[in-house]
Order: structure tokens, then C-alpha cells, then sequence
């Protein structure tokens, strides 16, 4: 019998294509937004290096936290007897009131926190990553509870106050918290009816609140209904004629004509409409395989790491990406009335890519922890017969 010894895996697939992914974004931003930066008075490279800056710091706190054991987030302060996860999110429940009061005003919404020196923050992608963590830990403490409704309950009530908090600021982005929320427990249960009831419940509830809400979400629908007669739908109908115009092949990297002040910042939410211009469709459909790739190496993690802890991690970290990814191309293909949701990797945003490196730098974390047995090789000697 051949001598077996176990290795460490880790993901190196993981880390080259995410590296692909913020590649290709900073491209696509620097084409699509050099325009912007002129008629502002800015360097033409001004938000490119921005974005570059996040990237270069997202990649080393991704390699750092690839090699630091995730388990860390399970241990308890002294004194207080609350885990680190705990901590985490109560520090991001903190921040999401904070600015709820004391926002900084950006582009007429008030979600970042200014801190002085590093520029602005935005709570919101700290508490996805604090939201991951932190239902991951519930589910880790008691996993057979979610096979009761009453164990999703209990979570959901852990979960409120951050979904209350989000909401009331931007109602996209808690709808994908509550994505990444329901994802997890979904995987860890057994029991999949009351997910179906407490769907339909959440779908009334989002409808009732964008009925009775504030005027603009109705305003919304209606864009997306009327997009060609509304006189808001402007930018979702030239955001079409760019996809339109790009054809097979695109009209060439730099050669986009709608993001000449007809997209408004077109390097943000809108801009895989220069993408499928500029590159066209195969540019589009390979973004999309990247993403594609991305996903199928987490599953792949998720499915074998070492506990139930790190598999819910990177569960959290796969919800975040897919629903981003989806909700970002169903609305600049007026599929879904408009949102505000960042295309991850791609859209200019440097807490957005900055925090999604580090959720890689988890999940391969996670997979550094994966053992796998391999056969060592023995070596026959001359005049030594083969083992049978």
C-alpha cells in the first residue's frame, strides 16, 4: 500500500480570477470615467487611481486574511463573554445609526461617514460582511434549530434591527443583506416550507412599504413601465441604446458615446451598459463567465470545508456576489425597476471592492483549512521488485 499524506488546499483559482475581476473593473472605469473627471476639473486617471488605491489595499488584506484562521471569530472577549463575530456586528448595527443621524451628504443620499485623512466610509458594505459573520456564528451554535420555524425566528430577531436600519436608508441594499441572511439559513436547514411562507410575507411586506413609502420608489415602477415616455426613464433608455449600439464585438475600449454625459457617472451602477458598448456582447458574456467561475470556486469551498462555521461563510460571501450580480444586470437591462446596486469587482466604489476582498480573503481562509489525502510517491531502488 502506498503511504498517504495529507495537504493543505488553497485557492489560488480564487484568488486569480477575483484579481482578473478588479483588473477588468479597473479598466472599464477608467474608460468610463475619464470624461466625468475632465468636465469636474479632476485628473483624466482620477477615479482610476481612487479605486486602484482600494484594490492594492484589498489585495493585501485579502492575502492576510487568507493565511489567519477564520475559528478567530468564534472566540469570546474576556470580561464581556461576547464573540468577536458578536462584536463585529454590533459595531456595524452602531455605524448604521450613526449614519442614519449623521451621514455625510453625497450625491444627494446620506450613507458614507466622512473620516478625515482616508476620505469617505460606507457603513452599509461593513454590515454585509458583519451579517455573513455574524449568521454564520448563530447558525454554527445551533444548527438543528433551523430545522424548526422557530429557530429561523430567533435569527431573523437578531437580524431586524440591522435590516430596519438599512432600510430606512437604501431598501436595495437590505434587500440583499436579507438575501445574504436567508441564503444561509436556507443552506443549513433541512426544512424548506416555511421559506416559502416567510417569502411571500417579505414580498408583501416590500410592496406595502413601497406603496405606502416615500413617493420616489412608486416613481420607480413607473419608470420601468413607461421607460420610453417617462420623463425620468432617460437613463435607463440610453443605458439600453449603449447595450443596443454595442453589437457582437463592441464599438472598441474607450469608443463608448453614451457615457459622453448621457449616463450619468456611468462608471457606478451603470456600468455594464459601457461594457456591452465598448466590448459588446462577448465582452458582456465574459464578464459574466468570470463571475460565473467565481461563484462555482466558492460553492466548491463552501461544500468542502472543514465545519459548518466556514461553510457558512463562504455561503454568505456567494449570496452577496450572486444577488449583487443579478439585481446590477436585471436593472440596467430593465428587467426590475431601477436600484441602486453596484456591480461587484466592476462598479467604482472603494469601501464596495475593498470589503469584497476581504469576504475572498475569507473564503480562502476557509479553504486553507480543507485537507485532502494525497498517495507519496515511493521510490524503488534498482534490483527492489515493484509493490503488488
Amino acid at each position: 500500500m502506498p503511504e498517504v499524506k495529507t495537504r493543505r488546499y488553497y485557492d489560488f483559482s480564487l484568488m486569480i480570477v477575483t484579481l482578473i475581476l478588479c483588473v477588468f473593473g479597473l479598466v472599464v472605469i477608467y474608460s468610463s470615467s475619464a470624461y466625468t473627471a475632465q468636465i469636474k476639473g479632476l485628473a483624466s486617471d482620477f477615479y482610476f487611481q481612487k479605486q486602484l488605491k482600494a484594490i492594492v489595499l484589498g489585495t493585501a488584506g485579502m492575502i492576510f486574511l487568507s493565511f489567519m484562521d477564520y475559528h478567530l471569530l468564534l472566540k469570546k472577549i474576556p470580561f464581556i463573554k461576547i464573540s468577536i463575530a458578536g462584536i463585529l456586528y454590533l459595531i456595524a448595527l452602531a455605524l448604521q445609526v450613526y449614519v442614519l443621524f449623521k451621514g455625510a451628504d453625497l450625491n444627494g443620499s446620506s450613507r458614507w461617514i466622512q473620516i478625515p485623512v482616508f476620505g469617505t466610509f460606507q457603513p452599509a458594505e461593513l454590515s454585509k460582511l458583519a451579517v455573513i459573520i455574524f449568521t454564520s456564528y448563530m447558525v454554527f451554535l445551533s444548527p438543528k434549530k433551523l430545522n424548526r420555524v422557530s429557530g429561523f425566528i430567533v435569527n431573523l430577531v437578531y437580524i431586524s434591527p440591522m435590516l430596519v436600519l438599512i432600510a430606512k436608508e437604501n431598501l436595495s441594499t437590505a434587500i440583499i443583506v436579507a438575501g445574504i441572511f436567508v441564503s444561509i439559513c436556507f443552506v443549513a436547514s433541512r426544512k424548506y416550507w416555511y421559506f416559502i411562507l416567510f417569502g411571500v410575507i417579505a414580498v408583501a411586506a416590500v410592496i406595502a412599504y413601497i406603496m405606502l413609502g416615500e413617493g420616489f420608489r412608486m416613481e420607480r415602477i413607473e419608470i420601468w413601465q413607461n421607460v420610453e415616455s417617462h420623463p425620468k426613464g432617460q437613463q435607463i433608455l440610453q443605458g439600453l441604446y449603449a447595450i443596443a449600439s454595442g453589437g457582437l464585438f463592441g464599438t472598441g475600449l474607450g469608443q463608448s458615446a453614451q457615457k459622453l454625459g448621457k449616463i450619468p457617472e456611468a462608471f457606478n451602477d451603470m456600468i455594464f451598459t459601457v461594457i456591452c458598448e465598448e466590448l459588446g456582447l462577448i465582452g458582456a458574456v465574459l464578464l459574466i463567465v468570470l463571475f460565473f467561475i467565481l461563484i462555482r470556486r466558492l460553492c466548491f469551498v463552501a461544500m468542502n470545508a472543514s465545519d459548518l462555521f466556514g461553510s457558512m461563510l463562504v455561503v454568505g460571501v456567494m449570496a452577496q456576489i450572486a444577488i449583487q450580480s443579478i439585481l446590477n444586470i436585471a436593472v440596467v437591462t430593465n428587467s426590475i425597476p431601477s436600484t441602486g446596486v453596484s456591480l461587484p469587482f466592476i462598479s467604482y466604489g472603494g469601501t464596495s471592492v475593498l470589503f469584497l476582498m476581504l469576504e475572498i480573503g475569507g473564503a480562502m481562509s476557509v479553504s486553507n483549512h480543507i485537507r485532502y489525502k494525497e498517495p507519496r510517491k515511493r521510490v524503488v531502488y534498482e534490483g527492489e521488485a515493484e509493490p503488488v
